[in-house]
């Protein structure tokens, strides 16, 4: 993997940051002498000895068995603690009165070459908290999961790591190592994060591994599944966003984004197991369909993985395709069950069996002895108990003011308050999923754009079937040629005939008109479907598409003429609320930004009167903020009762609930039309589609036709010639040999090129000569170099023609080998799988891909409405 971490079974564990050696013995007690007095730092020399010796521990290297990481764990703890009691007593920072001569140095632990040296306590303690989250994953990872016992090892150091980085970043060490000048991106509050949820993934993933060696339900297996893989998500997307996207090795992106797919695609699988048990076919093909997908994505992007990982992954795929495989033929075979879209299906449950373990109690200090002379071990339990009350206070009151608005958001939504308001103003809204479906369909050219896309298809239709006759015609000029020269010089003319050499080829024709007919059909269904659905799909080409909802208008008569005051009044009043919102907004942020700001630290430290005096003093400055909260909640009560009576008065002269149901009756016409014009575009598409591939697979066929016809071509004029050569051998008289020129002078072909000077090879030669005839035309050579390559699957014939003449003309190394047969199929496509679904014999790879108009009913191999009624 990276520099900074190991794999072992397919996880990750994170190496230590590597310091420098460093003095604490020395600057702390010249700072005590010079702070204190000589005889404080006299007496605090055994607590000076103990924490150099602590930071001496941490500073050697740890060794990879399992009794060597505890024993690190345990010295790294040891000197976490003796660190939350130097913090409040000696001012190690650079921007303050600091201990002099003492400066941390740590490497960052992903790029040894990059380096951080500050005189800051935070910086120390931010370094000692990453490494130990580093030394829970080795420990992790040295445990062996195969057993029981390995197994909960693993889970649980796992999720120790978790709380080591978590506890990095929420209380707040990573951000104030940064602030004081930490210029390496490991001990930032953004890699803590990643890393929180990277060793949850892999205590999720024993728990995983767990559930699959016991024999869970799939349903259970699937929901521990897919938390794994959310917990990798949450960590790929760290991982690609600043500062992390440049800082760390691409092994790593890639193994992250591997394993969040893997655990995404074996939730699908699971999932569908269960799914499968239940019968519900329709849904476990679409699931098996988005994990491989998932699984195809993430390989393509994967670079740099464990061999280990990818076999895992090939294995999950596999599993995945058979089943697909044999879940789709149940569906063709028994059940016939629609198969949902993936947009369609819902998220797939996850139960999360982890989480960041707490260190609070193996971090807490306070039983701890260093330094007590020098500060007395009161005033910290006295700063704790007073950050204990702050809490309290801060968190009673956020409680106060998140159920506030919680409350106006439920009560506002059931009085359909401000989007009645907004409807009667005109500024009607659909809801936010409805609406982008309906952008989307307009965005593709909506209903009205249906026509011109039908007429594609009538006019792709007409060139294919032009296509299909030109080339029959080419193949009938030919065939007409060779009868009349048979006719003319009987059995003197030998080679085949053209109908027994393209047969194949009429036969693949054939096949292709009868696809195109079966298309037609297809279309007309599309176009009927257009047609009896249009009523229903032109409400999407109204733009905007809210001037097609319903909207609330004013009543035609009016009593007593009060209907503006009436709604006047309601705006008012929600006004107000909305300012009773932003005013508890503001608010809760007064409430942490003071608690931010809020220090006793220092007047403890002064000892000036009792704890609980101060303590009533500094809590006193929250009373005016909780003051204000309670007087925004009552006033926002007193303002709901008020609007609900608005309200009520609204509804009853704008007749809302006749608003509210047509509204409603609006929303399932839209969502309806969207259905239909998907299912329409996408049998257009499909139909699109095999026009084109239609179109290519005609074209080759009329190219590999008009190639035969050019040889066919070349062998009539040789074939002449020796008929000349023969007929002058019995010396005939000379008007008869002039009559037979003028018989033969003028080619089956006019616009074929003359023969070339020399003796053209025959079509087929003893083993060891080349057999291809010569092409010097002086015409371009046709787009395919090798038109008539041997039979795939069949045997060489014996060429039809005798051994080449000596010192006959030898073609260049790229013609065909020896024994290459014209009289074989023209090219591999004419015995390939294209359109020969139907024929009994067996079939040869083809260079086309199975037309969707080939089978009966939809476009096999996958499921398609192209042939299903509108």
């Amino acid at each position: 993997m990276a520099s900074a971490a190991g794999s072992s079974n397919l996880m990750l564990a994170i190496h230590e940051k590597k310091t420098t050696p460093t003095d604490l013995y020395r600057p702390l007690r010249l700072y005590i002498a010079s702070a204190y007095s000589e005889r404080e730092a006299a007496s605090a020399d055994d607590d000076l000895s103990a924490v150099r010796d602590l930071r001496a521990a941490v500073e050697q290297p740890s060794l990879p068995d399992p009794s060597s990481l505890e024993q690190r764990r345990d010295a790294l703890l040891a000197y976490a603690r003796a660190l939350a009691l130097v913090e409040p007593r000696f001012p190690i920072s650079p921007d303050r009165a600091h201990v002099h001569s003492l400066t941390f140095t740590w490497h960052d632990a992903f790029k040894g070459n990059k380096k951080c040296a500050l005189a800051s306590i935070h910086l120390e303690k931010a370094a000692v908290l990453f490494n130990l989250g580093a030394v829970y994953s080795q420990i992790a990872l040295a445990a062996d999961r195969s057993t029981d016992v390995g197994i909960r090892t693993a889970c649980g150091a796992f999720q120790s790591a978790a709380g080591a980085f978590a506890w990095l970043r929420e209380s707040g060490v990573a951000a104030k190592a940064v602030a004081a000048g930490a210029t390496t991106v490991d001990v930032s509050p953004e890699c803590a994060g990643m890393l929180e949820k990277l060793m949850l993934a892999q205590a999720q993933e024993c728990f995983f591994e767990k559930v699959i060696a016991g024999g869970k339900p799939p349903a259970l297996c699937s929901k521990v599944a897919r938390q794994v893989g959310i917990f990798y998500e949450e960590a790929y997307a760290a991982l690609s966003a600043p500062p992390l996207s440049q800082h760390f090795d691409k092994t790593w992106v890639s193994h992250v984004q591997l394993k969040a797919a893997q655990f995404y695609a074996d939730a699908c699988y699971r999932y569908s197991l269960d799914l499968h048990e239940k019968e519900e076919i329709a849904e476990e093909i679409a699931r098996l369909k988005i994990g491989m997908s998932a699984l195809a994505d993430a390989k393509k992007a994967a670079k740099g993985v464990a061999a280990q990982l990818l076999d895992s992954v090939n294995k999950l795929e596999s599993n995945m395709k058979t089943n697909l495989e044999r879940a789709m033929k149940e569906n063709d075979r028994v059940y016939l069950m629609r198969v949902p879209a993936a947009g369609s299906l819902g998220a797939l449950p996850a139960a999360s069996l982890v989480k960041p373990t707490s260190l609070a109690e193996v971090l807490d200090a306070s039983k701890e002895r260093l330094f007590s002379s020098l500060v007395p071990d009161g005033s910290m339990k006295a700063l704790s108990k007073y950050t204990e009350m702050v809490d309290n206070i801060i968190r009673m009151q956020a409680e106060k003011l998140q159920q506030a608005s919680e409350i106006t958001r439920v009560r506002l939504k059931e009085m359909d308050l401000p989007d009645s308001i907004l409807s009667l103003e005109g500024n009607i809204a659909l809801p936010l999923d409805l609406k982008e479906d309906v952008e989307a369909v307009q965005i593709s050219g909506g209903p009205a754009g249906l026509d011109s896309e039908l007429q594609q298809l009538r006019d792709l239709r007409r060139v294919n079937q032009e296509l299909l006759v030109q080339t029959e015609e080419l193949l009938q000029k030919e065939a007409n040629e060779d009868a009349q020269f048979r006719t003319q010089f009987g059995s003197r003319w030998t080679r085949p005939q053209s109908s027994t050499l393209t047969k194949n080829i009429q036969d693949r024709l054939n096949l292709f008109a009868a696809n195109i007919k079966k298309a037609a059909d297809s279309d007309s269904l599309i176009e009927r479907g257009v047609k009896e659905n249009y009523p229903l799909m032109s409400i999407l080409d109204k733009r905007p598409i809210e001037s097609a909802l319903p909207s609330i208008s004013r009543p035609i008569m009016s009593l007593d003429g009060n209907e503006d005051a009436i709604v006047g009044a309601l705006k008012q009043s929600l006004r107000q609320l909305e300012s009773l919102g932003a005013q508890r907004a503001g608010l809760e942020d007064m409430l942490k930004e003071m608690k931010r700001k809020d220090d006793i630290l220092p007047k403890l430290m002064a000892g000036v009167g009792s704890h609980d005096d101060l303590f009533k003093k500094e809590i006193a400055k929250y009373d005016s903020i909780c003051a204000e909260i309670g007087d925004n909640i009552v006033a926002q009560e007193q303002l709901l009762l008020q609007i609900q009576a608005q309200n009520e008065q609204f509804a009853a002269v704008f007749n809302i609930e006749d608003y509210k149901a047509a509204r409603e009756r609006c929303y399932k016409q839209i969502a309806a039309a969207v259905a239909k014009y998907r299912e329409i575009k996408k049998n257009i598409n499909e139909g699109l589609n095999f026009y084109v591939t239609l179109q290519e697979a005609i074209g080759k066929i009329k190219q590999q036709c008009s190639d035969f016809i050019m040889t066919r071509n070349i062998q009539c004029r040789e074939m002449i010639e020796d008929v000349q050569r023969k007929l002058a051998g019995f010396n005939f008289s000379s008007s008869s040999h002039s009559s037979m020129q003028r018989n033969a002078s003028v080619p089956p072909d006019q616009s074929s090129p003359s023969p070339p000077p020399h003796a053209q090879a025959p079509y087929a030669a003893p083993p060891g000569g080349d057999s291809r005839p010569g092409y010097s035309q002086p015409e371009p050579r046709p787009a395919y170099s090798q038109p008539y390559p041997p039979s795939y699957g069949a045997p060489p014939q014996q060429p039809p023609y005798g051994a080449p003449h000596p010192g006959q003309y030898q073609q260049p190394p790229h013609q065909p080998p020896p024994g290459h047969d014209y009289g074989q199929p023209a090219y591999p496509g004419w015995r390939g799988p294209y359109y020969n679904a139907h024929q009994p014999q067996p079939q040869q790879p083809g260079p086309y891909p199975q037309p969707p108009y080939n089978a009966p009913g939809a476009y096999p191999p996958h499921q398609s409405n192209y042939y299903r009624p509108q």
